[in-house]
């Protein structure tokens, strides 16, 4: 079983830019994993997938954030990425990372780890 660590948020302004880090260890490399994704949930909300990669690089966004996030992978390091630009403070959640279904709303498949927090001031 893969485990994935989240790292690489913190307090940013509206405008401004972050980028997130998933760190998967184990004996599982990430490239054999048919999708991963990120998701986020703010307080007193349900959490939410935010971008999906499949393993063929094929990407999903979030309509609130299309345009400004990008999902990425980088197989040799076995880490997913998510550059997160134009921060907005709806932005603020803690994000998490997760293998995820490789179709439809692509739903998270594996345990949640710790998440990292995101806030957005404006």
């Amino acid at each position: 079983q893969v485990q994935l660590v989240e790292s690489g948020g913190g307090l940013v302004q509206a405008g401004g830019s972050v980028r997130l880090s998933c760190a998967a260890s184990g004996s599982i490399s990430i490239f054999s994993i048919n999708a991963m994704g990120w998701y986020r949930q703010a307080p007193g909300k349900q959490r939410e997938l935010v971008a999906g990669i499949t393993r063929g690089g094929s990407t999903n966004y979030a309509d609130s954030v299309k345009g400004r996030f990008t999902i990425s992978r980088d197989n040799a390091k076995n880490t997913l990425y998510l550059q997160m630009n134009s921060l907005k403070p709806e932005d603020t959640a803690v994000y998490y990372c997760n293998t995820a279904l490789a179709f439809g709303p692509m739903g998270a498949t594996g345990s949640w780890g710790q998440g990292t927090q995101v806030t957005v001031s404006s």
